[in-house]
């Protein structure tokens, strides 16, 4: 298998290189700057240098050709302002999207936010993000070529992950670790049957495996 990872060196996408490298799976990162790809072979992964924000719709679906599935992990980050929300959390998930489509990879991951709307109301940065998030989701769920996922954890934590998580159409509030997100994201992507479902995520008490199998197919 190959995977394509947008936003290779977040830090979601950096574990879960690491998962994938573990299974023998290829992954493949995209990153906007040459001087990260150290880290990403260091993760096991292929470093791809393409910026999602300038890059076209053709070169974006020429990283994608040949691969088996795509996981849109990038994110303008917490710093970023109002504007880089709109490109990056939308505009890139959305060219990303587009790329899979052109380059005919069906199974399509793309990592949300909890409480992502595209209706969301306010005019504070998170809340830009909520309904940038929000816009992304409904515009890659529209897209009937795609086999697509949408996960929506909630608030990320540094803490060493437990394997332990709730994992539902909705769940309710709470936080999780990267490193469950990213072992959550390895096994939807072992899981064809969870394709067309948006799932929430937290902190649980059910092994992750037997959390996705559990919603696979619903």
């Amino acid at each position: 298998m190959r995977i394509v990872i947008a936003g290779g060196h977040g830090q979601i996408a950096l574990r879960l290189e690491r998962l994938l490298a573990a299974r023998g799976i290829k992954a493949a990162g995209i990153i906007r700057r040459a001087e990260q790809g150290d880290d990403l072979r260091d993760a096991g992964a292929e470093p791809v240098v393409l910026d999602l924000e300038s890059a076209s719709v053709e070169e974006v679906a020429s990283a994608l050709r040949g691969a088996d599935a795509a996981v849109f992990a990038a994110g303008a980050g917490p710093g970023s302002g109002a504007t880089r929300k709109d490109t990056v959390d939308k505009g890139a998930a959305v060219l990303f999207a587009d790329a899979a489509v052109l380059a005919g990879v069906r199974r399509f991951v793309i990592v949300s936010s909890m409480g992502a709307d595209p209706r969301h109301e306010g005019d504070e940065i998170f809340d830009v993000y909520l309904r940038a998030k929000g816009e992304a989701d409904a515009y890659v769920t529209s897209l009937d070529a795609l086999d697509w996922t949408v996960l929506r954890p909630g608030s990320l934590t540094d803490d060493a992950g437990t394997g332990l998580v709730r994992l539902e159409a909705h769940t309710g509030r709470g936080s999780i670790p990267r490193d469950d997100v990213a072992a959550v994201l390895a096994e939807l992507l072992d899981t064809p049957a969870t394709a067309g479902l948006t799932l929430e995520l937290v902190s649980g008490s059910t092994p992750v495996s037997v959390a996705v199998r559990s919603v696979a197919g619903n």
